[in-house]
């Protein structure tokens, strides 16, 4: 268990489809089997503990399901970048929810977890009960993703956890204005893992960066994406100073899909960490 949970979860393991053997954690409350499940979904450099406090409020309720994507975390890295992309992803959680049993789940996906969560409205409709997109639509600031490939070919090895606190408090700051030391060291304990020489390096592939690059040179229309979760409820979580989804664009996304709900986490930018008071409420009030 990571120092930053006060929940028991159980460690699990399932093989994808290709052979990579590929991790997830899985809270059970003492209701378990009582409501419908919740499957947390993480961002292109993130992994199943920034879900770790959500799964905890949650577990009580439901059972919370939060894998590493391929590449991240636990999970076995891919030797061909090539399927580094949300199908790819979307195909490994079918295949985690079969192993598991389960056949109807809520998801909650920050970022590319949201788009993960598109995909699925089409590739396995049957299977979403309702989607969570945190600061995440059909379309992505430019400028936003620059700042996030800069920050993903940042390979330095870190000294120790001080550094690294700093190094995320640097990288976060303009989207987490009031985060305190404790929020920094929590965010670098998710973001790194020690070496076999002892320092601290971002815990994931980094041959991710090649695969997201490329996705940043190529335009593609995520709309149709989008409308596919029209016949599920869908809450939208925004940070009220993201670059990532501007105010304008959930405008649109509520236009074009009336039956959504929203809301806005104050002094914070991309993504949300789904622990703001309002936003905890909408989620409860979603799944509800």
């Amino acid at each position: 268990m990571d120092d930053t949970d006060a929940t028991e979860y159980r460690e699990g393991w399932f093989t994808s489809q290709d052979g990579l053997r590929l991790y997830f954690r899985d809270y059970s409350g003492p209701e378990k089997g009582s409501a419908t499940p919740v499957l947390c979904l993480p961002g292109v450099t993130r992994n199943s503990k920034d879900f770790a406090r959500l799964a905890e409020r949650l577990s009580a309720r439901h059972r919370v399901i939060c894998p590493d994507f391929r590449g991240r975390g636990r999970s076995q890295y891919d030797p061909d970048w090539n399927h580094y992309i949300p199908p790819t992803y979307a195909d490994d959680v079918r295949h985690l929810l079969i192993s598991l049993g389960i056949h109807r789940v809520h998801v909650i996906g920050t970022s590319l977890g949201g788009i993960v969560a598109m995909v699925m409205a089409v590739a396995i409709p049957s299977v979403l009960a309702s989607v969570v997109l945190n600061d995440i639509g059909p379309e992505i600031g430019s400028s936003a993703l620059s700042s996030i490939m800069d920050y993903m070919k940042d390979d330095t090895p870190l000294a120790d956890w001080d550094t690294a606190a700093g190094h995320v408090r640097a990288a976060y700051l303009p989207n987490l204005p009031r985060g305190t030391q404790d929020d920094w060291m929590e965010i670098a304990r998710h973001t790194y893992r020690e070496n076999a020489d002892g320092m601290l390096v971002h815990d994931w592939d980094y041959a991710i960066v090649k695969q997201f690059e490329q996705a940043m040179s190529r335009r593609f229309d995520l709309w149709p994406l989008f409308m596919a979760l029209g016949r599920v409820p869908v809450l939208c979580v925004r940070g009220a100073l993201s670059s990532i989804l501007s105010q304008q664009t959930l405008d649109r996304m509520k236009e074009a899909m009336p039956a959504m709900t929203a809301v806005t986490a104050e002094d914070c930018g991309h993504p949300a960490r789904l622990s703001e008071k309002n936003v905890l409420e909408a989620i409860d009030a979603h799944l509800a």
